[in-house]
Formats: structure tokens, C-alpha cells, sequence
């Protein structure tokens, strides 16, 4: 349950850096903590980056990528240049680039991209051939390896079943698909991938990595784990990737087309690295120390209120003995000059003075400053003796 002090305030945290000052309207928000460096509502918090989403493919045309999709594959021989045979010294692929798509040449071999990349949203669209020949996983054959290492199962299953940890949508040899979503033979079928790498740490696994994954717009996997990344005949286990890797494509015999490859990487989760989430305390405290000193160079350049706001919002995040000093030393002056305003003139000064009001019950409410702090008595007299408040 959320702790809210009596007058419900806001913090000074969720001031943004460039507005020193209270935004009008009701404050709130529960302040940084052992494992969240931000606080609720924070508007010290990073913006989203602004990505321009694509558009949906059809049977006919391929959609357009969102604006900050890294292209692996649009239907060009300019593309095909991303990819290599799957081979120990690199070599051209023997895939061919044919009416816009990038069809697998049986007994070529495998191919893989050039580029390494781990945690990505991936988009991969796929047409086993019309034609229909063979059953089981002797038709429509190939697949989707993440950093070369673990499969989504890419297979023709429309009225062809199989073992069902190998069918089309499956994390090869560890979790089949939900639903089998696919179209006819010849058509094109869309995955939208969410992949997550395994991470180890010190020979201890944090996180076994995991798949969510979309066939045609139906959920197949939702964050199945990877429990080693699969395999053929032989259970896998888990076991650390490494950093990077590349998009492989399987060669099974079968001539699948391939077009509009795409791939977003993602951020770091709090377990390798990110700070996006929930922390390790240690991560955490870090990354509180770090914003505190940003928002204190902030304060250095303001002067008034302003900066004491500034000063006292850097306290949410961590404790400093010289600015808690400096902040206790200019509310007290600030109180002064309130004290000394002229009645006729108080009623324009309201807005900064219950603001402050306000912002001094937060800061002791969540004991970022004494409760004993003279100040806070001084200014609820002030403000009740004007009647700004109920007594």
C-alpha cells in the first residue's frame, strides 16, 4: 500500500529538469526507493524516444518497418549484401533474391546476417512453397535461429501435423505454439518476435532468456523460457550465450521465401544492466547518486526559490550533508522573507508560497528533512493566519 503524506503532496522529484518550479494541479507521487531510482510519476525520468510505426503487411506488399528498425532484408540485392553463407570463413550466400524475395537454395546451407545483435523485437515474414510436397517436417522447412543459437520453428503445418515441439511457431524442441495460426501453402505468414538472451552472471543464471512470439497476429509463445535455447533429439539446458549474434536462416531442403527482416534491439533489462525497471539495490543507489548530482548542477545555476526547490529535490535521491545544510539554512530565510511581506502583498505570492508549503510537507513527511525543521510550523501559522487553509 502506497504511503501518502496527509496533504497529499507531490515530491519535488517529479519536477522536470527544465522547470525548476511546482507544475500547477494536485502533487503526488512516492519518492525513489531501495530498488527504484525513480519516483512515481517522475518527470526526471528519460522521455520515450519518438518512433514513427510502420504499416501492416499484406498477401500482395510488404509493410513498412517503424522508423528505428534496423532493415535486415526489403527485397533488394542491396540487402542480400547483409548476409553470408553460415560457414567458418565467410563466404557469399548462395540465396537468391527473386521477384523481391529472398528464397532459400536447397543444399546451399544455411545463411546468417553479418550484423550481431541479442535482445530484439524481430520481424520476419515467410511463404513455404505452393506447391505441397511431403509431410511432417519434410514440408515447408526451414528456421528462425536468434543469435545462431535457438530456433523458431518455420514449417508448412496447414493439414500437416507433426511433433508438436517442432511445429511451425515452436521454440524448436522446447515448447510448441499455442495455436497453429497459419495460412495456406504458397501465402505469407508474419512473425513478430520478442526475444530475450539468456544472462549469467559469475556462472550464476539471472535470467534463462525467453521468447514471446506472434504468428499472424496470434500470440504462439509468451515468455517461454528458453531452458538452454532448444534442439534436435537432445534436451538442452541452460547455459550462458554470449553477447551478441547473428539472425541465421535454415537451409532444410525446402525452397521457403523470406522478405521484410527487421529488427528493433531492445533495452537492457535491470538484470543485464538497464534502468528501465526494478534494480538491484546496489544498481539502484548508483543510479540515485547519479541523478542527484545532475539535479545539483541543475541547482547551481539558479538562484531564489528556485534553486532551494532544486536542492531539496536532489535530496529525494540521495543524501548530501552540504545541500541538506544549504537547503535548511535558505527555507529558513525564505521564511523570513515571507514573514517580512507586506499583508497587501501576500495574496500574489500565494501560488510560490503554498507551493513551497507543500513541498516542505513532502519533504518531511518521507523524512528527507527533520520534522522538526522550525520552518514547517512558521509557514502553516502563516498560511492559516491568512486563511489560505482551515484551521
Amino acid at each position: 500500500m502506497s504511503i501518502r503524506p496527509a496533504s497529499a503532496v507531490v515530491p519535488l522529484c517529479t519536477l522536470a529538469l527544465a522547470a525548476p518550479v511546482f507544475a500547477d494541479g494536485a502533487f503526488y507521487g512516492d519518492p525513489p526507493d531501495a530498488t527504484h531510482p525513480w519516483a512515481l510519476h517522475d518527470m526526471n525520468r528519460p522521455q520515450p524516444p519518438l518512433v514513427t510505426p510502420g504499416t501492416f503487411s499484406t498477401s500482395e506488399q510488404p509493410g513498412r518497418p517503424p522508423s528505428d528498425a534496423i532493415v535486415l532484408f526489403d527485397g533488394t540485392e542491396a540487402t542480400l549484401a547483409k548476409w553470408e553463407a553460415d560457414k567458418n570463413t565467410a563466404e557469399p550466400t548462395k540465396w537468391i533474391v527473386k521477384d523481391g524475395t529472398l528464397q532459400c537454395v536447397p543444399g546451399s546451407g544455411y545463411i546468417r546476417t553479418k550484423e550481431q545483435f541479442a535482445d530484439c523485437q524481430l520481424h520476419v515474414e515467410w511463404s513455404a512453397p505452393t506447391k505441397v510436397e511431403g509431410n511432417s517436417q519434410g514440408r515447408g522447412n526451414s528456421g528462425v535461429f536468434l543469435m545462431g543459437q535457438t530456433e523458431i520453428q518455420v514449417l508448412d503445418n496447414f493439414n500437416n501435423p507433426t511433433y508438436p515441439d517442432g511445429f511451425a511457431g515452436s521454440v524448436y524442441g522446447v515448447n510448441p505454439p499455442y495455436a497453429n495460426a497459419l495460412r495456406g501453402p504458397g501465402d505469407w505468414q508474419i512473425y513478430d518476435i520478442i526475444f530475450r538472451r539468456p544472462v549469467f552472471k559469475d556462472g550464476k543464471m539471472l535470467d534463462s532468456g525467453r521468447f514471446t512470439v506472434m504468428m499472424n497476429g496470434v500470440v504462439v509463445q509468451d515468455s517461454t523460457p528458453l531452458e538452454g535455447g532448444g534442439g534436435h533429439k537432445a534436451r538442452s539446458h541452460d547455459h550462458a550465450f554470449p553477447e551478441k549474434g547473428p539472425l541465421k536462416l535454415q537451409d532444410h531442403g525446402n525452397p521457403v521465401r523470406y522478405r521484410n527482416i527487421w529488427y528493433r534491439p531492445l533495452p537492457a533489462r535491470a538484470v543485464d544492466g538497464g534502468d528501465l525497471g526494478a534494480m538491484a539495490p546496489e544498481a539502484a543507489t548508483a543510479k540515485k547518486e547519479q541523478i542527484a548530482k545532475t539535479i545539483r548542477e541543475d541547482a547551481a545555476k539558479l538562484q531564489g526559490q528556485a534553486k532551494l526547490l532544486r536542492q531539496m529535490e536532489s535530496l529525494c535521491y540521495a543524501e548530501d550533508a552540504v545541500t541538506r545544510q544549504e537547503t535548511e539554512a535558505g527555507i529558513a530565510t525564505w521564511v523570513v522573507g515571507v514573514k517580512a511581506t507586506p499583508a497587501s502583498e501576500m495574496e500574489p505570492k500565494k501560488g510560490e508560497i503554498m507551493h513551497m508549503r507543500e513541498a516542505i510537507g513532502y519533504m518531511t513527511h518521507f523524512k528527507f528533512l527533520p520534522d522538526s525543521l522550525p520552518a514547517k510550523p512558521e509557514i502553516e501559522k502563516i498560511v492559516r493566519d491568512i486563511g489560505w487553509v482551515k484551521k
